[in-house]
């Protein structure tokens, strides 16, 4: 104990145990940190599908697995992935699409993908089997959202363009500190068309003060309580935030729908700072 006594020695104990607990506290921030993402933004990777389930006739939901069973995909809120493929021809197609799964889903992701007739990639997703892999690079998008951005948003989709709302909607819902309302406008042709809707209706009732869903059908059938024909601008003054400052909305469906939504938003008084388009 002499040793420790003198004012020297003491001061390289001192100086010992500060760099320790230098050491400690930088490896308590690095294991702490948030897992590296397994996507790369400039080279195609290559993941593996371990699962399909068909939903309908031509909507089939894809689970491709990460590197470890800890993984993370790695992709920002609202943002898609690009996908590689081949058509019926054999040539090569690339084509933007948004996982339904989050971060917080480890060890794979998932697609949801509506195979048209004659669509060059759907052709490659009709022909995937269990074993298969798929060429993916990412993260891609201009959207950007970080929690308390907007009190609320206003959503209205078309199709498969679902994938990237139901994403946000789900992100904001199960963050704790994110108080963000979500209205949903989700449009389609028939009742079997409506993708991920027991997810949707789930998020509706887990969270009735924070998540809205109408469901607009073009030919709906007998017994329908939702929207009918075309979203219009009653239907959006209805069911989403009115302008404001502090509300976003966003928009994603085919061409006609995504012009047609854009001339009602601005009618209605909706800025260009209030509006995105994925």
């Amino acid at each position: 104990m002499e040793f420790l006594q003198t004012p020297e020695n003491q001061i390289l104990v001192g100086v010992a145990v500060a760099i320790v607990a230098i050491g400690v506290g930088a490896l308590y921030l690095y294991s702490s940190k948030k897992p590296k993402g397994s996507l790369d933004p400039e080279n195609f990777r290559e993941f593996k599908l371990v699962k399909r389930s068909q939903l309908s006739h031509n909507v089939a939901k894809f689970t491709f697995e990460l590197p470890t069973p800890t993984s993370v995909l790695g992709l920002p809120i609202g943002q898609h992935i690009s996908c590689r493929g081949k058509d019926s021809q054999g040539e090569e197609v690339i084509k933007p699409y948004t996982p339904t799964t989050l971060d917080s889903d480890v060890g794979y992701f998932e697609l949801v993908i509506k195979m048209y007739p004659q669509g060059r990639m759907s052709h490659h997703f009709r022909e995937m089997s269990v074993g298969d892999y798929l060429a993916v690079k990412g993260p891609k998008g201009r959207f950007k959202y970080k929690t308390g951005d907007v009190r609320a948003f206003g959503m209205l989709a078309g199709g498969s363009g679902i994938t990237p709302m139901f994403q946000v909607a789900r992100a904001i819902l199960e963050n704790p500190k994110d108080r963000t309302k979500v209205h949903l406008i989700y449009a389609n042709v028939t009742y079997e068309d409506i993708l991920l809707r027991q997810e949707l209706d789930g998020l509706a009732a887990n969270y009735p003060d924070r998540f809205k869903v109408y469901y607009v059908l073009n030919q709906p059938p007998q017994v329908w309580d939702g929207g009918v024909g075309f979203v219009t601008k009653e239907m959006i003054q209805t069911h989403c935030p009115a302008p404001a400052h502090d509300i976003k909305i966003l928009r994603c469906g085919p061409p006609p729908m995504n012009k047609a939504m854009a001339g009602h938003l601005d009618a209605l008084g909706y800025s260009p700072e209030m509006q995105f388009q994925f």
